[in-house]
Formats: C-alpha cells, sequence, structure tokens
C-alpha cells in the first residue's frame, strides 16, 4: 500500500508494541492484549527502528538482545549470527561505524536470534543497494523454505513481491483492497504488472474497492 495506508501501525499491532482500537489479535488461543510477553517471545520484529545501540559494539548488541531472551550458550550463538551476517571480523566495531546496509543484516540477526516463529519485517530492503537487497530476500526465503517461519513483511517493491511471496494483501486507509497469489492478481484485475496495480491501488483505491 502507499504511504500512510496503515502497513507499519499493523505490523506495530500484531507485534504487540501497540494495542488496537478495535477488534483482537490471537495467535491460537493467546490474546495479545494479555499474553504480550509470552508473543513477543515467539516473535521477531524487524521495524524502521533497527533496534541497535549504536555506542555498543556488533558483539554488544546481540549478547544484550540474547540475554533479554534469557537464551542459554549466548557466546557461540552471538558468534553464529555474526558470521551468518558476515560480520565476524567486524564483532568489536561500534555499530554507529556500519554501513546501513551492515545494521540492516545486524539487525535481522537481532530478530532472529531467539528462533521466531513468525518474522514481522517493516520495509526490509529500503535504502539498500541491490546486492545487499538480494542476500537480504535470499535469507529470507531460506528461513521460510528451510525452517518454516512465518514471513509478513511491509514494501513499496513490487518486484521483491513478485519474487518473494507467495501471497499478497493491497492497503489503502487501513483496509485490505485486495489480496491473493502476486503471479495472478494483476491479470484478475486488468493489469499487466503488480507496479500497475500497485499504482492504481495508490492513485484509485475507490475502483478496487471490494463489494
Amino acid at each position: 500500500g502507499p504511504n500512510g495506508a496503515g502497513k507499519s501501525t499493523l505490523l506495530a499491532i500484531l507485534s504487540t508494541l501497540l494495542a488496537p482500537t478495535s477488534g483482537v489479535v490471537k495467535y491460537g488461543e493467546a490474546d495479545a492484549r494479555t499474553a504480550g510477553p509470552l508473543l513477543r517471545s515467539r516473535l521477531g520484529l524487524l521495524g524502521h527502528d533497527l533496534y541497535l545501540y549504536p555506542e555498543l559494539t556488533a558483539r554488544e548488541n546481540l549478547e544484550f538482545f540474547a540475554r533479554l531472551y534469557s537464551l542459554a550458550g549466548v557466546r557461540p550463538l552471538v558468534d553464529r549470527a555474526l558470521a551468518h551476517a558476515g560480520l565476524l571480523d567486524r564483532a568489536d566495531d561500534a555499530v554507529s561505524a556500519f554501513s546501513r546496509g551492515m545494521r540492516q543484516r545486524l539487525a535481522l540477526e537481532r530478530a532472529l536470534l531467539h528462533g521466531p516463529r513468525l518474522l514481522l519485517l517493516d520495509e526490509p530492503t529500503a535504502s539498500l543497494d541491490p546486492a545487499a537487497a538480494r542476500d537480504i530476500r535470499a535469507q529470507i526465503r531460506e528461513l521460510a523454505s528451510r525452517d518454516g517461519v512465518g514471513v509478513l513483511w511491509t514494501t513499496h517493491n513490487m518486484y521483491e513481491v513478485a519474487d518473494v511471496c507467495d501471497r499478497v494483501l493491497f492497503l489503502s486507509h487501513g483496509k485490505i483492497l485486495l489480496e491473493g497469489d502476486p503471479r495472478t492478481l494483476p491479470g484478475e484485475h486488468g493489469k499487466e504488472t503488480l507496479e500497475e496495480l500497485f499504482i492504481t491501488v495508490a492513485r484509485e483505491p475507490l475502483t478496487l474497492e471490494r463489494g
């Protein structure tokens, strides 16, 4: 959806960081309004705010979050995460010295430290160069296919949606206008590409509202 459609707000609600003004969010039988701590132990979140402390080193950041989750074997766990992010050689450097792509990779490992079953991503490749964005997409695909992690992410990049996702939802003003398979959805609405469909949702949402 376009800016202001409600994407980031939805992720904040799903991650229990924001309470909905109406409706209920449930994971199985767990109500997000009362089971926040339990649910947060099963969720991973990578938002616009990367939740990293720039004055700490990469290792110190991951060790801090590992201890927040009361994880065992912190040192080897953090070493594996740093290696997976390609940052083991920069482990003792302050995050403030990292590029945006390096911080993004570190933040993704931070979100995955505790083995979440659902990963919530808010434009995870925004501001990254094409090579870094490709690496992030590949890692997320691997998580979903190999480890069975559910992934929900927001993006303006329709190439990413077509490349990675098996279901897409278009939002406008907080409402779901369209949903379906990204490979077939454009043709169902008389468009050739997801990009054309996205532009229509952004500019003329009333023409696509469901009856």
